[in-house]
């Protein structure tokens, strides 16, 4: 494969100049069909972060970049699960992935192959959550077990507005009103007041 040709002589680029260089012959690649955009997304992704163009924020440039280029590829999970919320739940394989990739980055030597598996597997894992979630759009159930359903596919804390993604075909009232039996029931914790309340479960 041809695409570790992205960055020759790394040394002697700048930022700009290295990040000039991948978004060209990323674009490059693509437009002339030589790989596969699920491949070339994490090449791209891993040397972006190699490059380290910010002082701070580079994981979570990252992770928005990833979503964008998946738009742009015809890729549209990260609409409706976050990726970065699967990142985050297990953060420890991804700087260990990352850690693996980027050694000997700079003499051109590394392995990229650690990254590109655990970026393909989180997108994969994004999209069985997708499919799991329309699973739960289809079925005709009770309101309160629906917003049951819809909580146990939530990985992180979760508003309201979120329940009623997954459950479209609720009022907003029905969802508030199973979010406080779930509450009461002890399967969900409710935290803050407001527009700022959140769930979490607990079981």
């Amino acid at each position: 494969m041809v695409i570790r040709k992205y960055y020759l002589h790394r040394w002697h680029l700048s930022k700009q100049e290295a990040l000039d260089k991948i978004c060209y012959e990323y674009n490059r690649i693509l437009g002339n069909f030589e790989v596969e955009p699920l491949i070339a997304i994490p090449f791209f992704i891993h040397d972006f972060l190699c490059i380290h163009p910010f002082n701070n924020g580079n994981g979570r440039m990252s992770r928005l970049l990833t979503t964008l280029l998946l738009y742009r590829s015809g890729f549209y999970v990260g609409k409706y699960i976050s990726l970065e919320a699967f990142i985050a739940q297990n953060k420890a394989t991804y700087y260990e992935a990352l850690r693996k990739a980027r050694h000997h980055w700079h003499e051109e030597q590394e392995d990229v192959l650690p990254f590109v598996k655990y970026l393909l597997g989180t997108i994969l894992v994004a999209y069985k959550a997708f499919e799991e979630r329309f699973t739960i759009i289809e079925e005709k159930l009770p309101a309160m077990e629906l917003v049951r359903k819809a909580t146990q596919q939530k990985l992180v804390r979760f508003t309201k507005q979120d329940i009623l993604e997954l459950c479209p075909s609720l009022s907003i009232s029905s969802i508030e009103g199973a979010l406080r039996k779930l509450v009461a029931r002890g399967e969900i914790q409710r935290e803050g007041i407001g527009r700022a309340t959140k769930y979490k479960r607990l079981k």
